[in-house]
């Protein structure tokens, strides 16, 4: 090769080189840039059938809890949800609807949230009483409050009207609801009907578009549940969840809306083949019951899910959140890639302004000022009161989920919890911190009952931290007391970085 030559081609492959590194290094998710990233599970409690949602400037996670109630965590960062607090957003005791919660999701329409689920009759046997229900939201805030708009139901679901997993589907500016339920006889399948609004079914004729044919639709037992709805590029697609949510092969299939008529089952093309299923390799089981989100930017494309780290893992609370960007195919068709491992290190979504919050403050709305460990002390005993923010670690507090989406809530500058003194349950027992015991007496639901605003409401004596005789100044006690529905109850929880 003469020199000229040689001279070329190295150029020619310098070139070349040069190009494949600036396209590597413009094709790393936007995230990446500022070096952010999180690991799952997001919710490693109570984790199963998990709906996320960007909204304003943060996340806000919900999952099934079995119970009569429903949690929300709120944070900037996805990696925030593991550690931000359990907010109480509804609770209900109404009979015929006071059970076995499954399966929430919010959806915003109007200026309101519109949050869809199912739940049982107290005291049934599982699971034929599971209806769906919407709650609307006061307001744009997310966390609520709600009140109960509708029960929807079909005339021609057996039995008596059960239907789960419901989302909602947007096509031509017309709204559908769809879930999972039987018609005629049929297997647990997806079906729509109409709607008038986004709590009112204008037909209680629902359809079903999908019905568990393929043999890994019906392991355990035949099963097409969880519908979840997808847009791209004027593409219409439908995730599923297929087979017994008791097998490690729980799985996603996924349908495609190619005619025009949504109501109409010949409209609906389903895949051959599964499009997210159980990774051993990277100890995934049971993959299954997704949503969807964007990133802050809406550059990217998020699925979240839960999944079991064990083959029989089952359907209880073992199941945990977790969340990883997806692709596209040349096709068009969206490509959700293989589970990954828990504990992996994943990029933050992008376009993420906020920071993971390190502890709390809890700011008293009637007065203003923070609940505080007295005197910053570290002893067992050391009380608790009021006192003007001032930024101590005495009044910084760290939230915990020690089950049942309770709360412990941690002192930063000792590391002990806000304790009931003595387990008490009368009106006026103190509030104080101690070491951590793993009672009820340690344990606080975070209810939301203000825009802003929760009470902590203590697992055991089911009385509220309230702030004594509403007073204002420094060191006023903070003790239990019946819920009186005043501002003296009510605290902020305001992020600390």
């Amino acid at each position: 090769m003469t020199r000229l030559r040689f001279r070329r081609a190295f150029l020619a492959a310098l070139f070349t080189a040069i190009v494949a590194l600036l396209v590597s290094v413009l094709a790393q998710p936007a995230g990446a840039a500022g070096g952010a990233t999180f690991t799952n599970p997001l919710k490693s409690r109570a984790g199963a059938d998990p709906w996320l949602q960007y909204y304003d400037g943060n996340f806000y996670l919900i999952t099934t809890s079995f119970t009569n109630e429903m949690f929300m965590r709120e944070s900037p960062t996805l990696a925030g949800l593991n550690t931000a607090p359990n907010v109480l957003i509804w609770h209900d005791d109404t009979a015929g609807r006071n059970a076995n919660i499954w399966a929430p999701e919010i959806h915003l329409y109007n200026g309101h949230w519109y949050l869809y689920y199912s739940a049982a009759q107290s005291g049934a046997a599982c699971c034929d009483t599971q209806r769906t229900e919407v709650l609307e939201s006061a307001g744009t805030d997310p966390l609520g409050p709600y009140t109960f708009k509708n029960q929807l139901s079909g005339s021609n679901l057996t039995p008596g009207g059960w239907l789960i997993d419901a989302s909602v589907l947007e096509y031509n500016s017309n709204l559908y609801l769809v879930g999972s339920g039987f018609v005629g006889g049929s297997a647990q399948s997806l079906v729509i009907a109409p709607m008038s609004n986004p709590y009112t079914l204008s037909s209680s004729t629902f359809t079903v578009i999908s019905s568990p044919t393929y043999d890994w639709e019906k392991v355990g037992s035949p099963v097409n549940e969880g519908p979840e709805p997808l847009y791209h590029n004027g593409r219409t697609f439908l995730t599923y969840s297929a087979s017994s949510c008791q097998t490690a092969d729980y799985k996603l299939g996924q349908l495609e809306l190619t005619g025009t008529d949504p109501l109409n089952p010949v409209s609906w093309t389903k895949s051959a083949t599964p499009v997210f299923q159980r990774s051993d390799a990277n100890g995934v089981y049971a993959p299954g019951h997704n949503g969807f989100f964007t990133s802050p930017d809406g550059t990217q494309n998020w699925i979240v899910y839960h999944a079991n780290s064990a083959a029989n893992g089952g359907c209880g609370n073992n199941r945990t959140t977790r969340a990883q960007q997806f692709t596209w195919n040349a096709d068009g068709t969206p490509d959700f890639g293989t589970p990954v491992a828990l504990g992996t290190s994943l990029a933050e979504p992008s376009g993420e302004t906020g920071t993971t919050p390190a502890a709390y403050t809890l700011v008293n709305k009637h007065s203003g000022k923070c609940l505080n460990v007295s005197q910053s002390g570290t002893a067992d005993g050391a009380d608790v009161n009021l006192w003007t923010c001032n930024g101590g670690a005495n009044q910084e507090w760290t939230f915990s989920d020690p089950g049942n989406e309770t709360n412990r809530v941690t002192n930063v500058n000792s590391g002990k919890v806000l304790d009931v003194s003595n387990c008490g349950t009368a009106d006026g027992t103190n509030i104080q911190q101690w070491s951590w015991l793993n009672n009820n007496c340690q344990k606080w639901k975070l209810v939301y009952t203000q825009t802003g605003y929760v009470r902590l409401v203590n697992a055991n004596s089911g009385k509220v931290a309230d702030v004594a005789n509403c007073g204002t100044a420094d060191g006023t006690d903070v003790r239990q007391w019946t819920w009186l529905t005043n501002d003296c109850q009510l605290w902020q929880l305001k992020p600390v970085s």
